[in-house]
């Protein structure tokens, strides 16, 4: 049977107990975990003395695998561990010949190998070896549908709550790039005034520079209740505001809501926690949207405005439209129309 692959909160779990493997193998296109997992190891495992000299941080630009395998095969000094920290290990070649290392390791070496932007095929004879041994883990990217559980598990291990409203902003407006997106969280804890615990639409307008009233939010949420008014001044905006409100942003996020929403037929249970267990939506209340939807587009309509938003997307990268002919807020006013009639 399979050995289980542990989540990040499991990891983190066993290094707060102190309970090491020899070998962290951290690949994914998500860095955001990758660099948690290996900085938590490189922080806390050991003391600030032990750290002078018994941890050993190295690039893979700079070093081969003979030379990362010599580093993890060293014994300590005066510590019970050392721990050996490979970034960008992707740039390693020969990456397979990790393998004889892992048939005998030391127990007394944390090798901490960061993998980013791709991951090791797990046919082979290296990631069979890690799993034997130790930590073969991979960082996925969030889907945009679970981005919203994300920031309000985030703000709430710091103490703060955080507005639906405001969370659907940051979420639309900085995606999944789960670094820059805690970066502007922790942002916002930093700007809350004195005694106020409650992140709300206002502050993040003023802080992150998204309009509360006229962003990507507010226009699928025009598009759900067919507001033509509502929906036509927020694109009107955008058109006058390209640099903060790009096409492709706002093109990419409706594609997301309508493909998820043409998925959200198929649920058998059409209930919030059944369309919520269909679409991987981490509470209940985020399919509220998707069955208001549905309330007012058929399958049909759905699968037709699916088709428009990637045609809309090909105009804008100049397929099909004549040089200079139409701007992205002629698109998008276009794209707004097919959608509600």
């Amino acid at each position: 049977m399979a050995k289980k692959e542990l989540t990040y909160d499991e990891i983190l779990r066993e290094l707060k107990n102190k309970q090491y493997h020899p070998i962290y193998y951290l690949m994914g296109e998500e860095s955001y975990y990758i660099d948690l997992i290996a900085d938590y190891i490189a922080e806390h495992v050991l003391t600030e003395t032990e750290k002078e000299f018994n941890l050993t941080v190295v690039y893979g630009a700079d070093v081969d695998i003979a030379t990362v395998i010599n580093a993890a095969k060293r014994y300590p000094m005066m510590s019970e561990h050392q721990v050996v920290v490979v970034k960008e290990a992707q740039g390693i070649k020969n990456m397979e010949e990790l393998a004889y290392y892992l048939q005998k390791p030391l127990s007394s070496t944390l090798l901490v190998v960061c993998h980013k932007h791709g991951s090791l095929d797990r046919r082979k004879k290296l990631a069979a070896e890690i799993e034997k041994h130790g930590i073969l883990f991979e960082s996925k990217k969030l889907k945009d549908a679970q981005l919203p559980g994300f920031i309000a598990t985030y703000m709430k291990t710091r103490g703060v709550d955080m507005d639906p409203k405001a969370t659907a902003m940051m979420a639309d407006f900085v995606g999944t790039d789960l670094s820059r997106l805690t970066g502007e969280l922790d942002k916002l804890i930093i700007t809350l005034p004195a005694g106020q615990r409650r992140v709300t639409p206002d502050l993040v307008e003023k802080n992150i520079g998204i309009s509360k009233d006229y962003n990507n939010f507010e226009l699928r949420n025009a598009l759900i209740e067919k507001d033509v008014l509502k929906a036509n001044k927020i694109i009107k905006y955008f058109d006058e505001n390209p640099k903060t409100n790009p096409m492709q942003v706002t093109l990419a996020l409706l594609f997301s809501f309508f493909a998820n929403l043409m998925l959200a037929y198929y649920a058998p249970d059409k209930s919030e926690h059944g369309i919520a267990e269909m679409l991987g939506l981490k509470t209940p209340w985020q399919s509220r949207d998707y069955l208001a939807a549905m309330r007012r587009y058929n399958g049909v309509k759905v699968m037709q405005i699916i088709g428009e938003i990637r045609y809309a997307d090909a105009r804008s990268k100049g397929v099909g439209v004549a040089s200079g002919s139409m701007t992205s807020g002629d698109i998008l006013r276009e794209l707004v129309f097919k959608i509600l009639h």
